[in-house]
């Protein structure tokens, strides 16, 4: 490991102990480990305490302990969101890094790949079932992948903790007992989506849904906020297996003011905007969360994010640039990755101090009371008794000529 990288995230770290993230410094580590590796097991470290009793000081020994876990992730590291998932996957790695040389443990990660898929994402969950190395989930990533690895772990080992950096459906977390989430829910995009609507004098909005349910759900609240509001909402639906546009682009109307396109597939969004251009329909595109990425870059267009750019939080600005020396390239869908891995290595941390077992019950209970100050989006993390977040929002970038994204005001 090079020196400088070594330093940046020792800094990192210290950033995390002072906003609260870290429970306790316990000693150093020259290496990281990425692969399984065994079961939960303690070792100590030596420590002092002062203690007074009856005007006589002494000093003793108390052990600091330093713990060996095990995490998961499920993401779509291929498939064809497979932009979404190697950001996340590199942000959980880097987070375990920065864990592991800041606090001197031995964490080991597996890989899992959903590949965007139902059936895989529920083979995968049962595997990390039966792996009783692992003590929590990071994923998975899409609505309909985490509602299909919900049910496996419901199934068959409810209290297995899995906090979703990106599932964003309503409801979600109402359906499993070990489910939370680092994002904040739809009813938060869909609301602040209508109101970037109202707010620009939008009176037609044209909205596709791309059959998911992560799609059918947002484009559900935002239309009734948007109808409410008074603006006239015309409703498409197509599969994400389409990937030619052209007759449902000849559909939109030229009085429209807005596209909106809640969609998965980012490819496919551009591909609708280029088509758009093509037809001579001057129109802009609003995309949600899951258009975040550099298969979309039509200048002019909007998109939803429901991290903000951590380079402007202060606090963030070291993790960032540790990060970017590894790693080519981020977007809205890693910082809530790193937020979850530290808030399972904190509850793990907290158990192992407190002298409790490592159980993954105890490990989910550990992970719904934690109430930190700061985090790396910027605010607290804390969690709603269903395991929504809390004090979540949403923002939004606009998308420049050279397809850089600056953040709205």
């Amino acid at each position: 490991m090079k020196q400088g990288k070594r330093k940046l995230k020792l800094n990192a770290v210290i950033l995390i102990m002072v906003f609260g993230l870290v429970a306790a410094a316990c000693g150093t580590s020259d290496d990281t480990t990425t692969t399984a590796g065994a079961a939960a097991t303690t070792t100590t470290a030596a420590a002092a305490t002062t203690t007074t009793a009856g005007g006589a000081t002494t000093t003793e020994a108390m052990e600091a302990v330093v713990c060996e876990a095990t995490l998961a992730t499920m993401f779509p590291i291929t498939g064809p969101v497979a932009f979404i998932g190697e950001v996340q996957l590199n942000w959980a790695k880097y987070a375990v890094d920065v864990w592991n040389e800041g606090m001197g443990w031995d964490v080991a990660l597996i890989e899992g790949d959903t590949m965007f898929d139902v059936a895989q994402s529920a083979t995968l969950a049962a595997q990390l079932i039966d792996n009783t190395d692992v003590l929590a989930i990071i994923g998975a990533a899409g609505t309909d992948q985490t509602n299909a690895a919900g049910a496996v772990f419901e199934a068959g080992d409810p209290n297995l903790a899995f906090i979703s950096p990106s599932s964003t459906r309503i409801g979600i977390t109402d359906k499993y007992t070990g489910m939370l989430r680092t994002v904040p829910s739809d009813a938060i995009q869909g609301a602040l989506t209508s109101a970037l609507f109202v707010d620009s004098g939008a009176s037609k909005v044209f909205m596709i849904d791309d059959q998911s349910s992560y799609s059918t759900g947002l484009s559900e609240v935002t239309q009734d906020a948007l109808e409410a509001a008074g603006v006239e909402v015309v409703r498409e639906s197509v599969s994400q297996d389409v990937t030619d546009f052209s007759a449902l682009v000849a559909t939109i109307p030229d009085d429209t003011d807005w596209v909106y396109l809640p969609w998965q597939v980012a490819a496919n969004a551009q591909i609708l905007g280029n088509q758009l251009v093509e037809q001579g329909k001057d129109i802009p595109i609003l995309g949600s969360d899951g258009v975040d990425s550099a298969d979309f870059s039509i200048a002019g267009s909007i998109i939803a994010g429901f991290a903000t750019d951590i380079a402007t939080i202060p606090g963030s600005v070291s993790l960032l640039e540790g990060y970017l020396e590894q790693y080519p390239e981020t977007n809205t869908f890693g910082p809530p990755v790193f937020a979850a891995v530290m808030t399972e290595l904190e509850a793990i941390d907290a158990l192992c101090q407190s002298g409790t077992d490592l159980t993954r019950e105890n490990v989910l209970g550990a992970i719904k009371a934690i109430n930190r100050p700061s985090s790396i989006l910027g605010h607290g993390i804390s969690f709603e008794p269903n395991g929504d977040l809390i004090g979540g929002t949403f923002f939004f970038f606009e998308i420049q000529e050279d397809g850089s994204k600056v953040l709205m005001g």
